[in-house]
């Protein structure tokens, strides 16, 4: 497992590692499209402007609740792969503190590989998910902090 894998918390880490060890960008193509496979649904009440990720080419739609000071997230794309990305983000920081999710840093993303396959609008929206996502994490920290 490379260092960054190691610097990750373990259920991204996990993610990272699958990607990373592919070498053929096909076949980390192959990955995501079956990882948005994998993604349940999303509610069509979930597909509010809130919820919209901004900055995306495709319809993004990004959720999070807080369960025992962990973060849950879900989400949903017209795109099979950047479905794939919400995917991988889903599960790699779903059931992580607030703050862990918001000290991360979107870099592990070279460690997959797919950067150099994705397209700069998807790359761009990988970003875009990730902060969406990291915000809808601060958000919760903020509130527990605020009722502390």
């Amino acid at each position: 497992m490379s260092s960054t894998a190691l610097s990750l918390p373990d259920s991204l880490a996990k993610v990272v590692n699958r990607f990373e060890r592919l070498s053929e960008p096909k076949r980390r193509y192959e990955l995501l499209i079956w990882f948005a496979k994998r993604l349940p649904e999303l509610d069509d009440a979930a597909r509010t402007p809130e919820n919209k990720v901004q900055g995306c080419t495709s319809q993004v739609y990004v959720t999070a609740k807080l369960e025992d000071r962990k973060v849950y997230f879900a989400g949903d794309s017209d795109s099979q792969l950047v479905k794939g990305l919400v995917a991988l983000l889903v599960e790699g920081l779903s059931g992580l503190p607030p703050e862990v999710v918001g000290s991360l840093s979107p870099d592990f993303i070279q460690t997959t590989g797919l950067n150099v396959s994705l397209t700069p609008s998807r790359s761009n929206g990988f970003y875009n998910i990730f902060r969406a996502m990291q915000l809808k994490a601060l958000a919760y920290q903020h509130a527990e902090s605020a009722s502390q």
